[in-house]
């Protein structure tokens, strides 16, 4: 599949890119490329694999969720530009 000018251009304006006429051309040229890849890939036979949603091994990479006790209230506010009362304080949102 090869992509025209226009459809180049229509794409770009989607992504808001302003592009050059160079770049126009060559990202004719290169996304033309990318769908004649995937036209290829479609004709592929998969009929025997089935659909997965990771190649990774079904495994969990994250730690296990475990509770565990938060920071007192001395070390949450020792940075916070203003503190009252054990809280922190913002300027009002609202007058």
């Amino acid at each position: 599949m090869t992509l025209n000018r226009e459809e180049v251009e229509h794409i770009a304006e989607l992504a808001r890119l302003t592009l050059t006429e160079d770049e126009k051309a060559r990202y004719s040229e290169q996304l033309s490329a990318i769908l004649e890849y995937f036209s290829s890939l479609q004709k592929l036979d998969t009929t025997g694999i089935s659909p997965t949603s990771s190649v990774l091994a079904g495994r969990d990479v994250l730690r296990p969720d475990e509770p565990r006790p938060g920071l007192s209230e001395e070390d949450l506010l020792r940075n916070a530009p203003q503190a009252e009362a054990n809280q922190f304080r913002v300027p009002p949102v609202l007058e």
